[in-house]
């Protein structure tokens, strides 16, 4: 299974409202010198290779659906990483970081 990342970004003519809040409070924790614009990330999967035609109709679901044209850019790129791969240091969507040994049963399991 192969993945393709699609990142959303505004335009840069176009106002940030929540990048600049991440900015002001980075500043106001003591994080001098650094100007955040914030965007979204998709992350799909698809079966079997990525084929051109494949990634053209991914290009296209992009344009007409996952970013809005008018206001945002975005990038369409095949991840190297295959899925199912764990990495200790790679941050995970909770900002945590993927610790081997702990899977989805173990972190579901009820603990006494």
């Amino acid at each position: 299974m192969a993945r393709v990342v699609v990142d959303v970004m505004p335009k840069p003519e176009i106002l940030d409202p929540q990048g600049k809040a991440v900015t002001g409070a980075l500043g106001r924790l003591g994080f001098s010198g650094i100007a955040v614009r914030q965007g979204k990330r998709f992350e799909i999967e698809v079966d079997g290779e990525v084929t051109p035609e494949r990634l053209a109709d991914i290009d296209r679901a992009a344009s007409t659906l996952l970013a809005n044209t008018v206001i945002e850019t975005y990038d369409v790129r095949v991840e190297t990483d295959v899925a199912g791969t764990v990495d200790a240091d790679a941050p995970t969507a909770l900002g945590g970081t993927d610790h081997p040994g702990h899977t989805i049963d173990h972190l579901n399991e009820e603990t006494v």
